[in-house]
């Protein structure tokens, strides 16, 4: 799994997925995520790699989640 960035202007993309949820509802910005995810899985379409990023996103969560 690569971690190194890869997108020429991060803060961009950050800046348009803001913009997607401005206005939404809590239920339809976690559609629109849950959306978002199936989609960009598609697009990588590597199950490995996809499980990988999936234990690699969820970090220490488990542990703050105990404290």
């Amino acid at each position: 799994m690569n971690i190194s960035p890869k997108l020429p202007d991060a803060d961009a993309f950050y800046e348009q997925l803001l913009d997607a949820h401005s206005g939404l509802s809590r239920p339809e910005s976690e559609l629109l995520n849950a959306r978002l995810i199936l989609l960009l899985a598609n697009q990588i379409g590597d199950a490995r790699l996809l499980a990988e990023c999936i234990v690699a996103a969820r970090g220490d969560a488990s542990l703050a989640n105990a404290r």
